[in-house]
């Protein structure tokens, strides 16, 4: 659910993982359309290294 929503509005993932000043950049550079792909990329990017990053806390005991 979240690549779609990483494709279709990018920066509403970076609020979703908590990200909040990420988003508001990804919303000023959603804003053009030349910079709505870049904006889906760097979104992707983003929500691969967070699964990565949940998972890694996972397998080291989440964090302690």
């Amino acid at each position: 659910m979240r690549l779609i929503i990483t494709i279709l509005l990018p920066w509403l993932l970076f609020f979703t993982i908590g990200r909040a000043g990420a988003g508001i950049i990804c919303i000023i550079l959603q804003l053009t359309l030349v910079g709505w792909l870049p904006a889906a990329i760097w979104a992707v990017c983003s929500l691969s290294q967070h699964n990565t990053d949940k998972k890694i806390e996972a397998a080291t005991g989440g964090g302690d």
